[in-house]
């Protein structure tokens, strides 16, 4: 199966831009591997008392990013881990905004 990377540029939104690479692919089912770097982000943790509850926690200060993800259904669903001067942290990504650097996505389609 072909790799195709989507790169997410200064100014832009990770999880959108990744979503409209996705839809432009026309990919149903995908694995994503995400490396780079971003000035904001927000991640939800789940309750150590009840995993149905997430509380969503927001970073502003330029950080490093990695993470994983699949696309199912043709949605983007990633979690990332995120290092900053003082700050580690990780979660389930709802927003994440490129600064000065660049984050490049690598989706590969999987199944049918």
């Amino acid at each position: 199966m072909p790799t195709h990377v989507i790169q997410v540029n200064k100014d832009q939104e990770v999880l959108r831009t990744v979503q409209e690479g996705v839809d432009k692919l026309s990919l149903g089912s995908a694995v994503i591997t995400l490396i780079g770097a971003v000035n904001e982000a927000v991640v939800s943790v789940m309750a150590k008392d009840d995993e149905s509850i997430d509380y969503l926690r927001r970073y502003s200060q330029p950080m490093e990013l990695s993470g994983t993800g699949e696309v199912i259904e043709g949605k983007a669903h990633l979690h990332v881990t995120l290092a900053g001067e003082d700050i580690t942290a990780a979660g389930h990504l709802h927003r994440a905004l490129v600064g000065g650097f660049f984050v490049r996505a690598y989706l590969t389609a999987v199944g049918n």
